[in-house]
């Protein structure tokens, strides 16, 4: 693939189960096998969060800062987030196809995803919080966006023990890449 990574070149990968990650300046790209979903229809939420998700502790919100978002999921020691992939997913953004969830307490952003829609599929890129939840509150709002809408895909490429918990589980690269090409047949649209 090209070294320059724009909009379309993401595109094209996503349809065909691939995704970029930047170290040291320098875009790389995966298709891990096994490859991490969350079954839409399967999604788990604890009863101690669902009770905290209830009583609304975080005003949600879809793509109202989207740079702020990509900047704090970027904000760590160790990051796969770099200008290059800030500059072709902002493109994706402004596209209408990259979206980010925010969770706020008050006027502050408490945490935050963003991810990429394609078809029926949401391809999860990353999260973060600065207040305890509200990161799962974001996943909770993202996945009840995509049952309103006709989702069928959620892929969240790593199994993490924070995502295992939601019912996030591993699947073949084969059979993923058979859910991808039924989800890339729908028209959904995330908002």
């Amino acid at each position: 693939m090209s070294k320059k990574l724009t909009a379309e070149l993401i595109i094209e990968a996503y349809a065909n189960g691939i995704f970029p990650m930047e170290s040291e300046r320098e875009i790389r790209w995966y298709s891990p096998d096994p490859r991490c979903v969350i079954d839409i229809n399967d999604f788990h939420v604890s009863k101690r969060l669902a009770r905290k998700y209830r009583k609304q502790v975080f005003s949600m919100k879809i793509d109202t800062v989207w740079h702020e978002v990509l900047s704090q999921c970027a904000n760590r020691q160790e990051t796969w987030i770099g200008d290059q992939i800030k500059e072709a997913y902002t493109q994706l953004h402004h596209m209408g196809l990259a979206h980010s969830i925010e969770a706020f307490a008050g006027d502050k952003l408490a945490g935050g995803l963003y991810g990429v829609s394609l078809g029926g599929a949401f391809m999860a890129e990353s999260m973060f919080h600065i207040d305890t939840d509200a990161s799962k509150f974001c996943l909770i709002y993202l996945v009840e966006q995509l049952k309103k809408n006709g989702f069928v895909l959620l892929d969240v490429q790593y199994l993490t023990p924070h995502l295992s918990r939601f019912g996030a589980k591993l699947i073949s690269r084969v059979e993923y890449l058979n859910r991808l090409t039924q989800s890339m047949c729908l028209e959904c649209q995330f908002k």
